[in-house]
């Protein structure tokens, strides 16, 4: 069974609350942030699967269109491509918030549906977040949780950006 890395996208891949864009609803807003594709790179290098989980509520409260939602994950794939790394699947829950379905983060859907999907191994699997959610989902589907940011959420881990929790898995998996 293959491991595998579960990525939050705003706030871990790309920018979101930011100086220069507060939601990302158009592929023109979206801006990686730095070292997030070099991350990626290195993890995806050393074997593991690269997944990217995000909860889009803006497509159920009719803010941005699923179509659009598919371009801003066309670019980021492609911009983490011109880096060398990859992203195998994103799963996103597009229904509003509260309605109640079993996609949504905090519950661990999206995590477990890729990880069946494509034979993952949870237990050695890590889910990476900015957000409560991010880790609920986390601890929910058995997997680690790695925090990036300052607030405890009650993620095993912290960093302050996901380059440097690439860096450290690599060394805890002895990969370096």
């Amino acid at each position: 069974m293959n491991k595998a890395i579960f990525l939050d996208r705003d706030g871990v891949i790309n920018e979101v609350l930011s100086d220069r864009v507060k939601f990302v609803n158009h592929p023109s807003q979206l801006y990686l942030l730095e070292g997030a594709a070099k991350a990626v790179r290195l993890l995806y290098d050393k074997g593991f699967t690269i997944f990217v989980v995000t909860n889009q509520g803006g497509v159920g409260l009719g803010y941005l269109k699923e179509e659009m939602l598919q371009r801003i994950h066309q670019k980021m794939i492609g911009e983490i491509e011109k880096e060398g790394g990859r992203i195998q699947e994103v799963a996103y829950c597009a229904h509003a918030p509260y309605a109640g379905c079993s996609c949504r983060k905090p519950g661990p859907g999206m995590i477990t549906a890729l990880a069946s999907k494509h034979g993952i191994n949870l237990e050695h699997s890590y889910m990476i977040g900015d957000r409560d959610v991010d880790i609920l989902a986390g601890k929910a589907a058995c997997v680690k949780t790695i925090l990036i940011g300052s607030e405890d959420h009650g993620a095993d881990y912290r960093f302050d950006t996901l380059f440097e929790a690439a860096v450290w898995i690599l060394k805890e998996e002895n990969l370096v």
